[in-house]
């Protein structure tokens, strides 16, 4: 218990240093190269490691209907190999260098990295340089990832309990706007897509101007800056159209229920709201409204659905920021006999709190203190750091953001959190879903 107590009071000496008199300042510098890689460095000497990242502002809502999956399908063929790495040895590379990395895709970007030694950083550059000038796109590599694309959509969506219910809230929730397909994309069009509409899309999205290379911990800036230039400063700069969807999600009129039955036990209770983009000035009230109703143990929806009634065995929210018009998501999961729509009405209730009772001074100063800890910790590690840089770079144009986040959070009164919540939290802007077990549908038919 001691031990505890000391780590608690470590802590929040460490927190009050950053945010006592406000946010500890992330110093940073960035430029262009000329054809147009956007850099960002930050110098790091805590530790002797570095963390390289390069974010394409690429995601599947970048594709076209017919052919979904690409950018998460690029994902994993930019690890396959390139002119001067031979096939399957990216990993093998990077690992006994003492390293680690990984890629992720979005909706909106797809996000490479690694974290080495920063004795290592000219490695980790020319690896990123290599597939961005030189990747391997042949038969061989595109089969090979056909079927890991295939079996991963396999384990992670089609044979996982609630598996689909993502899948299933963006098709119920979006018409026309190109979120209503998620990153696995499908595997009918991934099957149908040809060797060279693989090249194309690589060519069109895979290039300096549609990228930056943020870079973060134990460098010397001006050796860096020499060694971005002699990897990437000849890359040719793309000169095909990037597509930017333009298209508007109609405001949606009325509520939208519907029952998907799946291969589960316990039935699952899905809320889903349509939300601003990441970038709106309300989106700080609603990702707090988030913390609110389902940040740990202590929030409300959880003490009421999972404590208290015990008619929920997990329940939760969450807003899924996107560079375009999102949604917030909640839902319990059923314990057993329980009544999905007795959960539906909990769920409402709590909401519905919100929007009419006072936050209490206490239960807002907690909140508040959730997303400062929230920030120390999501920028205490360069990789944190170098991909926080790149996205408000990215999607805000404005780097410096890093600096004032926890400002823009603290503005935020208890008033704004009531107004989101009464303005989007609405039954008519919802899609509503319930997954029962498929012995459920056997009993009504």
């Amino acid at each position: 218990m001691k031990k505890k107590i000391f780590s608690v009071a470590v802590f929040l000496i460490f927190a009050g240093l950053l945010f006592g008199q406000g946010q500890r300042k992330i110093q940073f510098t960035e430029y262009d190269l000329p054809n147009g890689l956007h850099v960002i460095l930050h110098e790091d000497h805590s530790t002797p490691i570095v963390a390289i990242t390069v974010s394409y502002h690429v995601g599947s809502k970048n594709e076209k209907p017919d052919r979904t999956g690409f950018a998460h399908f690029f994902e994993h063929l930019m690890f396959e190999g390139s002119k001067y790495i031979k096939r399957e040895q990216y990993f093998k590379i990077v690992q006994s260098a003492g390293g680690t990395l990984n890629a992720n895709t979005s909706w909106d970007r797809t996000f490479y990295y690694e974290v080495l030694p920063s004795n290592q950083l000219k490695l980790g550059l020319w690896l990123e340089s290599e597939r961005m000038l030189h990747l391997k796109i042949d038969s061989v590599g595109v089969e090979t990832q056909r079927k890991v694309v295939k079996e991963e959509r396999k384990q992670r969506f089609d044979n996982q309990p609630y598996g689909s219910v993502l899948e299933e809230t963006f098709k119920h929730a979006y018409k026309v706007h190109p979120y209503r397909w998620l990153p696995i994309g499908s595997v009918q069009y991934i099957d149908k897509a040809k060797l060279s509409e693989f090249i194309d899309f690589y060519k069109t999205y895979y290039v300096p101007n549609n990228a930056t290379l943020s870079i973060a911990g134990d460098i010397n800036p001006a050796q860096a800056e020499k060694w971005i230039k002699e990897y990437f400063g000849t890359i040719p700069r793309g000169t095909r159209k990037i597509y930017r969807p333009n298209v508007v999600e109609p405001p949606q009129k009325e509520e939208i229920r519907d029952t998907v039955y799946d291969n589960i036990r316990l039935p699952l209770v899905l809320e889903a709201y349509h939300i601003p983009a990441e970038t709106s000035p309300e989106y700080y009230a609603i990702d707090m409204l988030t913390t609110l109703l389902s940040g740990g143990r202590s929030s409300r929806i959880y003490k009421t659905l999972v404590d208290k009634t015990q008619k929920a065995l997990q329940a939760g929210s969450f807003p899924l920021a996107l560079e375009d018009p999102g949604l917030f998501l909640t839902f319990g999961i059923a314990n057993v006999g329980v009544n999905p729509k007795d959960l539906e009405t909990l769920i409402d209730a709590e909401i519905e709190k919100v929007k009419t009772e006072p936050i209490p001074d206490k239960e807002f100063e907690k909140l508040q203190n959730q997303i400062k800890n929230r920030i120390v910790t999501s920028y205490s590690t360069d990789l944190g750091i170098a991909e926080a840089l790149s996205d408000f770079h990215v999607f805000y144009h404005n780097t410096n953001l890093i600096n004032t986040e926890l400002q823009n959070y603290m503005k935020v009164t208890k008033q704004d959190i009531q107004n989101v919540a009464k303005k989007y939290l609405n039954k008519k802007n919802s899609v509503v879903l319930y997954y029962l077990p498929k012995t459920a549908k056997n009993k009504k038919n």
